[in-house]
């Protein structure tokens, strides 16, 4: 196993949403939904939506199943709970990559419901993607963990703080290797240490702890061992892991 990178500790910056998880996952979970358009670009079926629960409100979005086109290689109707599977993960990591996201019933039927995010508009995406920025670096580990197959330069979020989320990723945790990004800077490099703890355990919540329960609620056996697999192959080999030969290593378009 390489020898992990030694670097400056990392201090997060503030929370970035204008409330916390504790605030926000009961809000999407048991507010009233209202939509309010379509973001015509998405794939998928991606309605803007408010959410309201007593005196408390938020922009969110809103992915119906029933709006997923089908995909040839991913079971039909089951992006929106690899979308929750995702912010699991991410929970589970500390790194609040993902905005808080549930799965429940909307105006057209179950879906995913994540908190809406409002970026930092004047950065550069394409100096962000190319960067060294340590928060980046987290992702890079995070969608090889989840096994992303769609890490396009537009997936990332930066706020104002200095904070950067990541969404879309319901083209995740396939048994296959798909790891698709545009975060290659650090293939081959070693991870860093505080990676090397966090995927540490990552491995204990999957294999025994409650992360392992709540992603074979939302996934497949196979799926949540084939997650486990790829934390303990990052903690065996120690380096951040290169492109697969048999699929292509960029999603198109790239941002």
């Amino acid at each position: 196993m390489t020898a992990p990178e030694s670097e400056p500790a990392i201090k997060p910056p503030p929370r970035p949403p204008s409330m916390h998880d504790e605030e926000a996952l009961p809000l999407l979970r048991d507010g009233r939904l209202e939509v309010a358009g379509r973001l015509v670009e998405a794939t998928n079926m991606t309605l803007y939506c408010s959410v309201k629960l007593g005196s408390r409100t938020a922009a969110c979005v809103y992915k119906p199943v029933r709006g997923e086109r089908p995909l040839w290689d991913f079971p039909d109707g089951t992006l929106a709970a690899r979308e929750v599977a995702a912010f699991e993960v991410s929970q589970a990591t500390g790194w609040s990559i993902v905005p808080p996201t549930v799965y429940r019933e909307g105006p057209f039927g179950p879906g995913m419901v994540q908190l809406w995010i409002d970026t930092e508009r004047e950065i550069d995406l394409t100096r962000l993607v190319k960067s060294r920025n340590p928060l980046v670096r987290r992702m890079a580990v995070f969608d090889a963990v989840i096994n992303n197959s769609d890490r396009k330069g537009g997936h990332l979020l930066p706020l104002p703080t200095g904070h950067v989320y990541g969404v879309d990723h319901g083209v995740s945790f396939s048994v296959e290797d798909k790891l698709r990004t545009v975060l290659w800077q650090w293939r081959g490099k070693p991870l860093a240490r505080e990676a090397v703890v966090v995927l540490a355990k990552l491995e204990r919540d999957i294999e025994s702890g409650s992360l392992g329960r709540r992603l074979r609620e939302l996934l497949t056996l196979e799926e949540v061992e084939a997650t486990w697999q790829r934390v303990r192959r990052l903690l065996d080999t120690g380096v951040h892991p290169y492109p697969s030969e048999g699929w292509p290593a960029i999603p198109w378009p790239p941002i």
